[in-house]
Formats: C-alpha cells, sequence, structure tokens
C-alpha cells in the first residue's frame, strides 16, 4: 500500500474503535488492534517483523574444514551472544562434521525483537588465519554465510499453496549420520517457484517437524523477497543465492598476520577478534542500524 492507503486504512480503524458494539467481539477487536499497530509502524517506516523472533542459519561456504570450523565459531559467537542478552534459543537443525565444525546449522532465537536486532548479519562472512587443519601451518582464508529471516507466527503472513511445495521425509539423524529416531520425523519443504528448501529435524513428531519447517519457509521466502524487491503476477522471482565465496564478504575476521575485524558496509574495524568471537559483537550492530 501507498503511503495515502495506509493513512486511510490508518484513519478508518480509529473511526471503528469509537463505535458502541467494537469491544463485543474480543477477537475481532484485538485482530483489528493489530493490524492497525502494524500500519502505524510501516507507515512510520519501520519493519514489522523486526519486533519479532528470529531464525538464524549457518552454512559453511570456500574453505573445507576450516570452513565449517569457522561456520562452528560463527555459531559459538551468535551464542555468547545470546546468552549475554538472556535470551533463549533451540537449535532446529545441524549438519555437524567429525571435529565439532558444521555444514550447516539453523536456530531459532526465542526473543522478541531479535529479528530487527540481528537481520543485518545476514551475508557472506570471511575468516583469515593460520589454518589448524594444515600440517604447513599456512595461512587460510574460508568463507560461511549468515542468513537471518523472520519467524513468522502466523499463516496468513506469507501465503504459500500445496501445489508450490515439495515435501520430503527422512529419518532423523545424529552425528556421523547415526539414526536417533526410527521414524521418519525429519522434514524437507521445498518452494518449487524459488527452489528455496528448508530441513527441521528438531521436533519428536513428523506434523510438528512440518509445521516447523513451514515457518521456516515463509521467512526465507520473506527475505528473498525484500532483497530482490520483484514480484509480479503473483509469481516469485528471487535473486540467485550470494556465492559464499570470495569478493562477496560483508565482514572480515583478520587472525594472522594481523589482528582485526572489519565490517565492510559500515567501514567499522575493531582490534580484538577474540573479543568478538565471544559475542561482544553490539559494536557492529549498532552500527549496523542504518545501513539498507
Amino acid at each position: 500500500m501507498s503511503k495515502e492507503e495506509i493513512k486511510k486504512r490508518i484513519e478508518e480503524i480509529e473511526q471503528e474503535m469509537t463505535l458502541p458494539g467494537f469491544w463485543s467481539n474480543k477477537d475481532e477487536a484485538q485482530k483489528t488492534i493489530k493490524e492497525l499497530n502494524s500500519l502505524k509502524d510501516e507507515f512510520s517506516g519501520v519493519d514489522p517483523y523486526d519486533k519479532g523472533e528470529a531464525v538464524l542459519t549457518i552454512l559453511a561456504g570456500a574453505g573445507g574444514d576450516d570452513a565449517e570450523d569457522f561456520a562452528g565459531m560463527l555459531l559459538n559467537m551468535y551464542l555468547k551472544f545470546i546468552e549475554k542478552k538472556n535470551w533463549s534459543y533451540f537449535l532446529l537443525h545441524k549438519n555437524e562434521n567429525d571435529h565439532g565444525g558444521y555444514r550447516n546449522v539453523t536456530i531459532e532465537i526465542c526473543a522478541k525483537g531479535s529479528y530487527g536486532i540481528l537481520k543485518n548479519e545476514s551475508g557472506v562472512h570471511r575468516l583469515v588465519r593460520v589454518s589448524p587443519f594444515n600440517a604447513k601451518q599456512q595461512r587460510h582464508t574460508s568463507f560461511a554465510m549468515v542468513e537471518v529471516i523472520p519467524k513468522f507466527e502466523e499463516v496468513g503472513d506469507i501465503e504459500l499453496s500445496d501445489d508450490e511445495l515439495e515435501v520430503d521425509f527422512a529419518k532423523s539423524g545424529g552425528p556421523g549420520g547415526q539414526n536417533v529416531n526410527k521414524r521418519e520425523t525429519a522434514v524437507r519443504i521445498t518452494h518449487i517457484p524459488s527452489k528455496i528448501s528448508v530441513h527441521v529435524d528438531s521436533e519428536r513428531s513428523q506434523g510438528q517437524n512440518r509445521e516447523k519447517a513451514m515457518q521456516l519457509l515463509r521467512g526465507k521466502i520473506y527475505k528473498a523477497l525484500k532483497d530482490a524487491k520483484v514480484k509480479e503476477k503473483e509469481e516469485l522471482y528471487v535473486s540467485k543465492t550470494t556465492e559464499i565465496e570470495w569478493g562477496n564478504q560483508i565482514r572480515s575476521y583478520v587472525i594472522h598476520p594481523y589482528k582485526m575485524v572489519k565490517d565492510h558496509r559500515t567501514g567499522l574495524e575493531l582490534r580484538d577478534p577474540d573479543s568478538v568471537f565471544e559475542g561482544n559483537i553490539e559494536e557492529f550492530l549498532e552500527a549496523e542500524k542504518d545501513f539498507k
């Protein structure tokens, strides 16, 4: 809606609220008030999902074992930040290697406002260090992708029809591929038009995993649409996934030959990567607030 249309709808709702009987149906009244608050946020330029919870995914990119180890380092960094904020979280899915690194891992952050705070962490992160996996002790560069999406509470936020979805079920697995559940409770859902897919195996039942996967899928599609800013004839046109490699990074963590963490969008540099990996990322988050 345009600014004029939003303003008109706000005025209509405010007029409705003055009528006798507005509160006679409490559920409808609460729904209307929620719409009003959302419209006011949109009118003032606030992303309505900023106030909600977040889902954070880390995917290892170029760099082999080093990249998977780096993904683990980033996960630990965010978990320490979450702990400092007294937020809670739970694991949705992980694909862990044999030495504590991750090919990919997804967590749900259960804290109001967490999406707004962390959304600009999305992008490619780069690590430069002496590789602990190289006997020659050579300097190595590795990459990982961080993706932060809003947690969708309501089905109607992003409409998905069944014929757009491909749903697969599998046995939940632990490290090393060992089955931890004989039933096929893990769920993978692919949105066919955009090729976006999600995988959830955290819940005990197939139905719960499917519900969680649908929430996650809506968040991914929302972010893809927001990034692409294109929607024509009710078909999704989503930009290609950013390559997780050199040249696309939003932030670099350098441990060797010098120590520095630099955000390439804001230009902010900190000289203590050890502190950053301990979850002290507030300065970056503050600098990112004006980033579009």
